[in-house]
C-alpha cells in the first residue's frame, strides 16, 4: 500500500506563493508590511523565482544593486534616479525597493511612482517589471491605494521556529548538541519563541546556549516580554504564583479550567479537538474575577496579557479601532497566552450607552466582536464584568466564549479558604486562627474584603506590642468594615436575578445563595 506524506507549508513560503501569484497577474506595486526586512526579501527571493522573474534591489544608500549586493548603477541612490533606472529597465524583474514608503512624501517621488504603476502592466511579457516596498508601516498614501497590494508578513510559524531552533543547535560543537536541548525542552522552547521575529528567536536561542548551554524555554520567554513591552498595546502581567490554589473557592470554575487545560496538549490537537476560545466572569466585584484570571495563566503555564481598551482610544477616526486590532494580532503571535479584558463593560459602554465619543466605543466592540468569532489562534480570553447590563447582547451569545459563570459572593466554606490564603499570603500562621468562626462572622464579604482583614488585624496586634493576631483581630476589623452587599445590595440582586437561567455558579449549588441555589445548569 503506498502512503504519500504532504508536509504543510510554512507561514513564509505561504506568503512566498501569494507574492507570487500577485507577481504573474502582472501587479506594479506591492507593499510588505514587517519589521524583518531580511527575512521579507528571501521570501520575495522565492516568490520571483516561482514566478520566473530576476531580482534587484533598491535603497538610498547604495542605489541599485543585484540580489548579491553587487552593485548595478551607485548614482542611482537619488530616488528618482532609481525609479528611472525601474523605468527604462527592459529585464524582466522585480525591484526590491527598501526605502520608498519614506520618500512617498514628496508629490514629485509619489507621481513617479504613480506613473509607473500606469505603465508597467502594459509592458511586453518578457520585460514585465513589479516593485516591492518593504516597510514596517502599512498606511498606503491614498493616491496609490488603488495600486498597492498590502500584505502583512506573518511572523515565524511553529515549523519555522522549529527550524530555526535546529539551527541553532546544529552550529554547535559535536560535544556540546547531546545536551543542547534536554528531552522534553524542544516543543516547550518553541512555544515559548513562537511571537518572536526570525532574529529575535535566533538571538534569543544563541543568548540561551551562551548562558545556560542548552535552550532553556524560560530563557526564551522573557524575550516574548521585551516583545509586548515594545509594541505598547498591551501589558504583560505576573500571574498568581500558587494558581488556582490561590484562590479561594470557585470550585466550579476550577473544574471547568481544569478541563479545558487539556485541549492545548499535542494529544487533543491530534485528536481534533479544538482550543476553546475563552470564558466570561460576571458578577459581584472583589469576589475573585480577576484573581482567576492571573491563577489561570499560572495553572495553563501561559503568559498573562492584559489589554486596556480605554487606555488605546485615541480622538482620531479608526486609530482606537487600529489599535485594538494591532494588540489582537500581537496577542495571536504570542500565542498560546491568555489574553484578560478587566471590567470590558467599562471599556465598551459607550457602545450600548449612545455615549458622545464620534462612534470609537462602537469601533472597539466591532473589532473585538469579529476577531473573536473569527480567530483561529490559542488565545483564551478570560473577559471580566461587574455590570452585565452595559454589555452588548452580541457579545453574550454562544460562540463568543465557551462559557459564562456567575461570581457571587463567597459562601461559608469559601470564605474559610479565603481566609486561609490570606493569613498566608501576609506570613501568618493559620494554626491559631479559627477559620469557622471568622467565617460566621463575615456572612456578607467579598473576597478582597474578606482579605483586607488580615493587614488591618497586623495592623492592631502590632500596636499592641507586636504579637500573633488572633481570631478576635480579624473578627473585630470585621466589624468595623461596612461589606459592599449593604453599600450595593440593589444592584447585588439585580446581578443575581440576571444570572438567573443565563450564566453557570462558579461555586457549587448547594453552597450559592438562596435566590439562585437550583436555578443554574452546572
Amino acid at each position: 500500500m503506498n502512503t504519500t506524506t504532504t508536509t504543510k507549508p510554512t507561514a513564509g513560503q505561504l506568503c512566498a506563493a501569494d507574492i507570487s501569484a500577485l507577481l504573474r497577474a502582472r501587479n506594479p506595486l506591492i507593499w510588505l508590511v514587517t519589521a524583518e526586512e531580511a527575512r521579507a526579501e528571501r521570501i520575495v527571493i522565492e516568490a520571483t523565482a516561482s514566478a520566473g522573474y530576476a531580482i534587484g534591489r533598491w535603497d538610498c544608500a547604495r542605489g541599485t544593486t543585484n540580489v548579491d549586493g553587487k552593485a548595478i548603477d551607485r548614482q542611482a541612490a537619488d530616488v528618482s534616479a532609481g525609479l528611472a533606472v525601474i523605468r527604462d529597465s527592459t529585464e524582466r524583474k522585480v525591484w526590491v525597493m527598501r526605502d520608498l514608503s519614506t520618500w512617498l512624501r514628496d508629490p514629485n517621488v509619489l507621481r513617479e511612482v504613480r506613473n509607473l504603476c500606469a505603465e508597467l502592466p502594459s509592458a511586453p511579457r518578457d520585460q514585465a517589471r513589479a516593485m516591492v516596498v518593504i516597510t514596517t508601516s502599512g498606511e498606503i498614501p491614498p493616491d496609490l491605494a488603488g495600486d498597492a497590494i498590502v500584505i502583512d508578513v506573518p511572523l515565524p510559524d511553529r515549523a519555522e521556529v522549529a527550524q530555526l531552533l535546529d539551527a541553532a543547535v546544529g552550529a554547535l560543537p559535536d560535544d556540546m548538541k547531546g545536551t543542547a536541548s534536554p528531552n522534553g525542552t524542544r516543543d516547550a522552547a518553541i512555544d515559548a519563541a513562537l511571537g518572536l521575529t526570525a532574529l529575535d528567536a535566533q538571538s534569543t536561542f544563541a543568548r540561551s546556549l551562551i548562558t545556560k548551554r542548552r535552550i532553556d524555554p524560560a530563557t526564551v520567554s522573557k524575550e516574548k516580554r521585551r516583545v509586548i513591552a515594545r509594541e505598547r498595546v498591551l501589558e504583560w502581567f505576573d500571574p498568581l504564583p500558587a494558581g488556582l490554589d490561590g484562590v479561594g473557592g470557585l470550585e466550579v470554575l476550577k473544574a471547568w479550567l481544569v478541563q479545558r487545560r487539556a485541549a492545548f496538549t499535542p494529544a487533543a490537537r491530534a485528536y481534533g479537538l479544538r482550543a476553546p476560545k475563552g470564558v466570561l466572569l460576571v458578577g459581584v466585584p472583589g469576589c475573585g474575577k480577576s484573581l482567576s484570571a492571573k491563577a489561570i495563566a499560572t495553572a495553563w503555564g501561559m503568559p498573562l496579557l492584559r489589554l486596556d481598551m480605554g487606555a488605546l482610544k485615541s480622538k482620531w477616526v479608526g486609530e482606537s479601532e487600529g489599535n485594538i486590532r494591532k494588540a489582537l494580532k500581537l496577542a495571536e503571535t504570542v500565542a498560546p497566552a491568555i489574553l484578560w479584558l478587566d471590567e470590558l463593560e467599562k471599556a465598551i459602554g459607550g457602545a450600548t450607552q449612545g455615549a458622545a465619543d464620534g462612534g470609537v466605543s462602537t469601533d472597539a466592540l466591532g473589532a473585538i466582536l469579529q476577531w473573536m468569532q473569527d480567530r483561529a489562534g490559542s488565545v483564551f480570553v478570560v473577559a471580566t464584568a461587574n455590570d452585565v447590563s452595559k454589555l452588548p447582547p452580541e457579545l453574550l451569545r454562544k460562540g463568543r466564549f465557551d462559557e459564562v459563570f456567575f461570581v457571587d459572593i463567597p459562601t461559608h466554606a469559601e470564605r474559610a479558604q479565603i481566609v486561609r490564603a490570606a493569613l498566608n499570603d501576609n506570613g501568618r500562621r493559620v494554626d491559631t486562627i479559627d477559620l469557622a468562626a471568622v467565617a460566621a462572622a463575615t456572612p456578607e464579604f467579598t473576597g478582597a474584603e474578606l482579605s483586607a482583614l488580615i493587614p488591618d488585624a497586623m495592623f492592631t496586634a502590632f500596636a499592641d506590642g507586636a504579637r500573633d493576631i488572633t481570631t478576635d483581630d480579624i473578627v473585630n476589623a470585621a466589624r468595623a468594615t461596612v461589606p459592599l452587599a449593604r453599600t450595593a445590595s440593589e444592584r447585588i440582586t439585580a446581578l443575581r436575578q440576571w444570572a438567573v437561567g443565563r450564566a453557570r455558579l462558579a461555586s457549587f449549588p448547594e453552597a450559592a445563595p438562596t435566590s439562585v441555589r437550583g436555578a443554574l445548569d452546572l
